[in-house]
């Protein structure tokens, strides 16, 4: 049976159902708490872009440390296909489910805007700029727009800075 998470709020409850540790549910909500600068700035852009996806898997996107629990103060990449293996578990969409693989292996998949603009989120959330990254944000709006890659950036720079500037801050609440 196919499980719908379809806000925030239901992603937290999921989470909460799971026992996730609170710094897990925390690191969520500061992602999402980033995403949503930066989907405000999109918005300026009149781009269809699916804003809930982008919400929710932010706050889903390292729910594979559930089980790999050291990876929540260590560097690891176990967490990535356990967390996919979780959510469709649980009957949630693949596409959502993805997201716990494209936020880290973006290089090497080929994803949607959406799941780039969540591994941007998480990110920049702690104050870390990623030009790879960014550039490949940009280039997919601008191709989705039809715009030049300068009109773009000009505009999602100034963004993804206060974003990140504002990096610092989400860092120590995340360690109160």
């Amino acid at each position: 049976m196919k499980k719908m998470i379809e806000s925030i709020e239901e992603a937290l409850k999921l989470l909460n159902e799971l026992n996730a540790p609170e710094k897990l549910t925390f690191h969520g909500k500061l992602v999402c708490e980033a995403a949503e600068d930066i989907i405000k700035e999109l918005s300026t852009l009149d781009i269809s872009l699916d804003f809930v996806f982008i919400r929710i898997a932010t706050i889903l996107h390292d729910i594979g440390k559930i089980i790999h629990i050291s990876e929540l103060s260590m560097p690891g990449h176990f967490h990535e296909e356990e967390g996919e293996k979780i959510l469709i578990k649980l009957g949630i969409d693949p596409n959502l489910a993805r997201c716990c693989l494209s936020h880290a292996r973006y290089n090497n998949m080929n994803c949607s805007i959406e799941e780039l603009i969540v591994a941007l989120a998480d990110k920049l959330w702690k104050g870390k700029r990623d030009e790879t990254l960014e550039l490949k944000v940009v280039d997919a709006i601008a191709e989705r727009l039809g715009k030049e890659r300068w009109n773009i950036f000009m505009k999602l720079d100034d963004c993804f800075e206060s974003v990140a500037m504002k990096g610092n801050e989400r860092l120590n609440r995340s360690l109160n």
